[in-house]
């Protein structure tokens, strides 16, 4: 296993080694518990890490976080880029067209580009959001709403041999909300009422009912909603998610699981705004004819058997139908361009563990995990140009895409004493076509790529979990790369390698964790500077490490602070370019320093949140072009930091009722992005904004 290494950065190794320190002292501490943990047993989970096996976060071999529902109501997030930059690594950049709006999802970790997120695996229930996994990662459309997620599970190292492709940038699971376990009828619904300082006001609305019958089955419907406008003049929105789920107990070790799903959501983009605009008004449109607007709909059934002690089966299918439509005016505002798409997408994935027994002294067990995954995609890109003077469309350009990929995985979780040691290995079979259908001329490409990987954990004691690992994460070739596809040009899959070596600490009143990681991303796809029309070459080639850290103390009950909670993260990340002319400066669109500081405070039925969120500046071009263009569309983004605050008051029965208000960006900072597309130039971020919120729980 390759080791760690990071003299360049001598005041990180010394946090490290710190906070290491600090965190071996309090283990030393706490004599008493140095047992070793016990073996997790096999048992149904319905776990998106497909483990068979209940890991724990404190437990696991990689840098990861996961929020629960009552974590994000209480950050007062209206979306879930907000909810994200709480996590360490994590960056929202909102550098598209789409920046603010509900359609997009913009997710950057460790450096790596977080236009559209298309550098990780982001999961709905274990399932792949993106339209197209392989041919069209990007999430330009993202078919996930806040009010109906249960919990943000990210896993940032350690996650590459289970999920892919696109797991660079780690792991991504939403988890929508369950069906009940017990008997009866639960419910709640909500609404919320957000008013920007600048902009506009919208509403935010949801409802769920679920039940658990005498016969087994459970049944539980979700909704949520959305309309109004946000902080731009000409933003109007409107958002519909509505799932039915089911869960089916066959017998006290098995069940059958599923969801039918519905998403749409229309969104006006204002776009970018040049120096001039902006500084006479950075809330204007002057886009108002420019939109995006996207329909899913999806099915998804699984049956997942505990067939023994030492056995677990589980498989799941699912099939979805994605459209999405954009248009985009030009400069001269004589012309839109229309890009209407259709996706469809096909996967079924079983998996088996079976647990091995030795007892050897302290006793060897392996949890020996086997899977696989098909995944079929198809569909088309359509592209027509519009005259505006004149409303007459122009010839459409269709390409046809299809991709079938086959992913084979196989893990050993080996437990010996306070030690797990899991070697892996992924392998990657893909093949994809892309027919240009007006020249009949078909890009073609076939790919295989095994990715190996090494996680190793060491429990020091019941509180405290060392860990370090190493895995080879890819990107696929995708549907618009495809064009470029010659004899003389073949395309390889992007490859990297990741590092990682950590220790977190939890307790029942606080949780503490550090990571410095290493990420090596050679091979990447990317587009040759000027070329027209766009040609893609295997030339790219970054370095990204750094530190991540993060605390969460809460005082004792019987204390005199009772009822306060204090957290704070940091992150560092040094994300540089290896290759070409800008090599040795950094990658465009991230900040190198990020952090989060809050403040919780519960008396009674009432509780106080204050919380802080800070992002350093940034690039936005491969040069590090610091002076701003006219136009805006180059230039250094400032860092800015905000101050959120809330209050919730909760009466306690049935029915129940929850009355939250806030407010975010308290000082009302001006901040902005910028964005690089056709429709480039600043785009400001959200203003101070008040918002209230009732919920009735029954």
């Amino acid at each position: 296993m390759p080791t760690l290494s990071f003299s360049a950065l001598p005041f990180r190794r010394s946090l490290i080694a710190a906070a290491v320190a600090s965190l071996s002292l309090a283990a030393h501490a706490q004599q008493a518990d140095n047992a070793a943990a016990p073996l997790e047993s096999i048992q149904i989970t319905g776990s998106w890490l497909g483990s068979g096996l209940q890991n724990s976060v404190k437990n696991f071999a990689g840098a990861r976080t996961v929020l629960q529902k009552e974590d994000i109501d209480n950050t007062g997030a209206a979306s879930i880029g907000d909810v994200l930059r709480r996590i360490p690594g994590v960056q929202s950049t909102d550098n598209s067209g789409t920046a603010g709006s509900a359609i997009s999802l913009n997710i950057g970790v460790r450096g790596l580009s977080g236009r559209y997120s298309p550098r990780s695996t982001v999961l709905l229930d274990g399932i792949p959001l993106a339209v197209a996994p392989y041919g069209q990662p990007q999430l330009s459309f993202a078919p996930v709403s806040l009010n109906n997620i249960e919990s943000v599970d990210v896993v940032r190292g350690g996650g590459a041999v289970r999920y892919g492709p696109q797991n660079v940038g780690g792991i991504i699971n939403f988890r929508s909300r369950a069906v009940p376990e017990t008997p009866g009828v639960t419910g709640d619904a909500s609404v919320r009422y957000n008013h920007f300082g600048e902009g506009g006001h919208n509403t935010q609305y949801s409802a769920y009912i679920g039940t658990q019958l005498d016969n087994g089955l459970g049944l539980a419907l979700l909704y949520s909603g959305m309309d109004g406008s946000e902080w731009r003049a000409g933003s109007d929105e409107k958002v519909n998610d509505l799932a039915l789920k089911f869960r089916y107990k066959l017998d006290p070790h098995s069940e059958a699981y599923g969801k039918l799903s519905y998403f749409d959501v229309t969104s006006r983009t204002p776009g970018g705004l040049t120096v001039a605009q902006y500084n006479a008004n950075p809330f204007q449109n002057t886009r108002p004819t420019d939109f995006w607007d996207g329909e899913r709909k999806g099915a998804d059934v699984g049956y997942l058997n505990t067939l023994s002690a030492t056995q677990e089966f589980e498989i799941k299918a699912y099939y979805n139908e994605s459209d999405r439509r954009s248009a985009l005016i030009n400069a001269a505002k004589t012309q839109l361009t229309y890009q209407p798409r259709n996706y469809q997408v096909l996967g079924i994935e079983p998996r088996y563990t079976q647990r091995f027994t030795q007892h050897l002294g302290a006793g060897l067990t392996h949890d020996l995990t086997v899977g696989y995954r098909y995944l079929r995609e198809r569909g088309n890109d359509n592209n027509y140009v519009q005259t505006v003077a004149t409303g007459a469309n122009g010839a459409t350009a269709t390409f046809a895409n299809a991709t079938d990929a086959h992913s084979f995985y196989i893990d050993d979780r080996i437990a010996y004493g306070a030690w797990r040691v899991t070697p892996g290995v992924r392998f990657e079979r893909i093949s994809s076509d892309r027919l240009d259908v007006s020249a009949q001329r078909s890009f073609v490409t076939d790919n295989d790529k095994a990715l190996p990987s090494l996680n190793v954990a060491y429990l020091v004691n019941r509180a405290l979990t060392v860990f370090a690992n190493y895995q080879t994460s890819f990107g696929s070739v995708q549907n618009t790369q495809l064009n470029s596809q010659t004899a003389a040009n073949p395309l390889k899959p992007e490859e990297a390698k990741t590092s990682e070596l950590g220790a977190r600490w939890k307790t029942g009143a606080m949780s503490a964790e550090v990571t410095a990681f290493r990420l090596k991303f050679d091979n990447q796809i990317l587009q040759i500077p000027g070329s027209v029309p766009p040609v893609f070459q295997n030339i790219g080639a970054t370095k990204h490490d750094g530190v991540e850290t993060a605390i969460d103390y809460s005082f004792a009950e019987a204390g005199a602070l009772a009822g306060l909670n204090l957290f704070a993260n940091y992150s560092y990340t040094r994300a540089i370019q290896e290759s070409g002319a800008t090599a040795g400066k950094d990658v465009p669109f991230y900040a190198r320093n990020t952090d989060t500081v809050g403040a919780r405070y519960r008396i009674g039925a009432w509780t106080m949140n204050l919380s802080s969120t800070h992002q350093g500046k940034q690039f936005s071009d491969a040069a590090n072009t610091v002076a701003e263009a006219a136009s805006a569309g180059v230039g250094q983004i400032p860092g800015f930091r905000l101050w959120n605050a809330q209050l919730n008051w909760k009466m306690a029965g049935k029915p129940g009722y929850e009355l939250m208000a806030g407010v975010n960006n308290l000082a009302d900072k001006r901040y902005y992005t910028r964005n690089v597309d056709g429709n480039l130039g600043r785009m400001v971020g959200a203003p101070r904004m008040a918002y209230v919120q009732l919920r009735m729980a029954y």
